[in-house]
C-alpha cells in the first residue's frame, strides 16, 4: 500500500486516541511513537480526524499535479459532487473557471462516472440468481473486505468506481489527457495508486483550497444551469439507491454507513443471516459529504446532506454505454498474515499487565483496544506494549508510591488546607507513639503536632526544610521539612529523627565545657607558679599564658 497517510512524529502524546478510533486496529505502538501498519490499513482516516495532536498528516500530491499542469498534455479534473457541501454557494461552473485559472484543460463532475457506475449496479441486480452483492464505490469498504474479511469478496461487486469510471470516459474522448481526481476521501488516494492507466493523481478538497489560495483564487457565485443529475447524490447516505431503478422484486435495497456499521454488516453476511440483498456501503457517517478530508470547518451533516440534495436533479447526464466488461475491476485478498496466539501466551500477557484474575480484566478501553485480552494479543503481536494499560500503571505507582512512603525510615505527614490529616505513615506513627492511623486521620493537627509551623506556611507560603525541632510531648529532637503543594491543596511534614544525634552531640559539647573548665583551672595555676619565679623565668611567662589561652580556644570552637 502506498504511504498515503503518515505520522509527524514529534507530535505524538501517547494519548492512545487514534487506536480507540481505529476500527480494525492497524496502528502500533512502539518506542512511544504511533505507527499506521499500511499492510492492515482501510484510509478510513479516523485517527487523522481523532488525533488532538494533528499527528498524522495526509500525503500532499500537490507538487504531482503542478507537474502534471506544466507538462504538454491536457489536464482535466474529475471533481467529486460533495463539493457542494465544502465550498460554500459554489457550484460546477464556479469551480471550472477556478480549475482552469489553475491550469486545468477541463473540469467535470465525477456524477458522470457515478451515472455509468449506476447503470451497472441496475443491471446486477436485474439478472442476478438472489445473492447479496456490495456496491464497490467506497475504497475504504473495499480495503475492509480485501484484508480483514476476504472471504466476503464474492460479495463486492467487481466494478469501477464513479472516480475510475469517469477518468476512464475522459481518456476515452480525450485520448492524451491527464486525469486529477478531487474529493473528500484520503483512500481515494490509494485508489488512485493502483489505477495509473487511467487516474493519474488524487487531490482531496484541503489540497484544492491551498492551490486556490496560494494562486489567490475565489471562488464567484455563478449561477447554476439547468444541467442536473441524479448521480451528484452518491455523496450522501443511500445516495446510490436514490439514482437507481431499483425495481427487482426479489431483491431488499438497503444502505449502510459507518465503518462499525459496515463492519457488523458484513459479519452478518457471512453468518449467512442476510440474503437477497443489495447493500450500498459507505465507510464515512453521512458517506462522502462526512468524509475525513472534507475542510475542517465544514462538518455539519445534515446541512451538507441538504445541499446536495438541492444541487442534484431529476435526470441523468447523457452517457456512453459501456459494456460490463469494461467496467469490471478484479479485487483480490490483501489480508495479511494470521498469526495463531496460544492462550498460554494470552494468559502469560494478561499477568504481565496485572490482570490475575477474569474480574481484573476491566475491559476500560483506555489502552485503544476493547478489552484486556485484544490488548494481550496486540502485545503479543507486537502492536502495543504492556505500558499501554493506565489502570495497570496507576496501580503499580500508587503501589510503589506507598511501598516508600510506608517503608521510609522518615516520619510523613500528609494535611489538607484546613491542618486536617489525610495521611500518616508508619514511621510517623512510631515517632509519636501512635498505634493506628485511624486514631489522628481525619483530625486536627494540634492533636499530635504544633500547629505553628504549618501555620506559618500556609500564611506566607515559604517552605521550610531541615529545620531542628524538639517534640517535647514525644522527647524527640527531629530534622523537620515542610512542603506546601498549592496545586494540590495539601502539606506534606517530613520528620527525620535525629535525637540520637542530637544526645550525642550535646554529650559532647558537655565534654567539651568540662575541659574548658579544667584548662582554665591549669591556667589559674600556672599564673600564680609563674608569678612566683617571674624573676627567674621573663619572657617565657607570657610565651606560656599565649600557648595555654590558644589551647583553650580551640577547644571552645569544636
Amino acid at each position: 500500500m502506498s504511504d498515503c497517510l503518515k505520522l509527524k512524529k514529534s507530535n505524538c502524546k501517547n494519548c492512545y486516541k487514534c487506536i480507540r478510533h481505529c476500527p480494525v486496529k492497524s496502528i502500533r505502538f512502539s518506542d512511544n511513537q504511533a505507527n499506521i501498519i499500511n499492510e492492515e490499513c482501510i484510509l478510513c482516516g479516523k485517527c487523522f480526524v481523532a488525533c488532538p495532536q494533528n499527528a498524522k498528516e495526509i500525503r500532499n500530491d500537490i507538487p504531482s499535479v503542478k507537474t502534471l499542469l506544466s507538462g504538454d498534455s491536457p489536464v482535466y479534473a474529475s471533481i467529486a459532487p460533495s463539493f457542494v457541501a465544502n465550498f460554500d454557494q459554489a457550484s460546477i461552473q464556479s469551480m471550472k473557471r477556478a480549475l482552469e485559472l489553475l491550469g486545468f484543460a477541463g473540469v467535470e463532475e465525477t456524477a458522470i462516472g457515478a451515472t455509468i457506475v449506476k447503470k451497472q449496479y441496475d443491471f446486477m441486480t436485474q439478472k442476478a440468481d438472489g445473492t447479496v452483492i456490495i456496491t464497490s464505490c467506497c475504497h475504504t469498504v473495499n480495503l475492509l473486505i480485501q484484508k480483514h474479511y476476504p472471504e466476503a469478496l464474492p460479495f463486492l461487486a467487481p466494478v469501477l468506481s464513479p472516480m475510475q469510471a469517469h477518468c476512464l470516459d475522459i481518456k476515452r474522448r480525450v485520448p492524451n489527457a491527464k486525469t486529477v481526481f478531487i474529493g473528500p476521501c484520503i483512500s481515494k488516494k490509494d485508489e488512485g495508486d493502483s489505477s495509473r492507466r487511467i487516474v493519474d493523481c488524487v487531490l482531496t478538497f484541503e489540497e484544492l483550497s491551498f492551490l486556490l489560495n496560494e494562486k489567490q483564487i475565489e471562488l464567484e457565485k455563478i449561477q447554476e444551469t439547468n444541467e442536473k443529475s441524479r448521480a451528484r447524490l452518491f455523496p450522501t447516505a443511500g445516495g446510490i439507491l436514490r439514482t437507481m431503478v431499483a425495481d427487482n422484486p426479489d431483491y431488499t435495497y438497503l444502505a449502510v454507513d459507518g465503518i462499525q456499521n459496515c463492519i457488523h454488516t458484513i459479519e452478518e453476511i457471512l453468518s449467512g443471516n442476510i440474503k437477497n440483498c443489495f447493500i450500498e456501503m459507505s465507510a464515512c457517517e453521512g458517506s462522502c459529504i462526512g468524509g475525513p478530508a472534507m475542510n475542517k470547518n465544514h462538518r455539519a451533516s445534515i446541512e451538507d446532506y441538504l445541499k446536495v440534495t438541492k444541487y442534484a436533479g431529476k435526470d441523468d447526464f447523457e452517457v456512453k454505454e459501456y459494456p460490463s466488461q469494461a467496467l469490471s475491476k478484479e479485487m483480490n485478498s490483501l489480508a495479511p498474515r494470521t498469526i495463531n496466539l496460544s492462550e498460554s501466551a494470552i494468559k502469560d500477557t494478561l499477568l504481565k499487565m496485572g490482570k490475575n484474575k477474569p474480574e481484573q480484566e476491566l475491559n476500560c478501553g483506555s489502552c485503544g483496544y476493547d478489552t484486556c485480552r485484544e490488548k494481550a494479543k496486540a502485545v503479543l503481536l507486537g502492536k502495543a506494549d504492556l505500558t499501554m494499560c493506565l489502570p495497570f500503571l496507576k496501580e503499580k505507582a500508587e503501589s510503589f508510591s506507598d511501598n516508600i512512603i510506608q517503608n521510609t525510615p522518615n516520619a510523613i505527614l500528609v494535611l489538607n488546607e484546613a491542618l486536617e490529616v489525610q495521611q500518616i505513615n508508619a514511621a510517623a506513627l512510631k515517632l509519636m507513639n501512635i498505634k493506628s492511623i485511624h486514631d489522628v486521620q481525619g483530625s486536627p493537627v494540634v492533636r499530635i503536632l504544633d500547629p505553628a509551623p504549618f501555620m506559618e506556611i500556609l500564611n506566607n507560603g515559604k517552605n521550610t526544610y531541615d529545620r531542628n525541632v524538639f517534640l517535647a510531648e514525644y522527647e524527640k529532637y527531629v530534622g523537620q521539612t515542610i512542603i506546601f503543594e498549592k496545586s494540590y491543596h495539601i502539606i506534606v511534614c517530613i520528620m527525620r529523627d535525629i535525637t540520637e544525634e542530637e544526645n550525642q552531640r550535646r554529650k559532647k559539647e558537655t565534654i567539651k565545657q568540662a575541659t574548658i573548665e579544667i584548662t582554665d583551672k591549669v591556667i589559674e595555676k600556672q599564673m600564680r607558679a609563674v608569678q612566683e619565679i617571674a624573676s627567674l623565668l621573663g619572657e617565657t611567662t607570657a610565651e606560656t599564658k599565649i600557648a595555654l589561652t590558644k589551647l583553650k580556644e580551640s577547644l571552645g570552637d569544636e
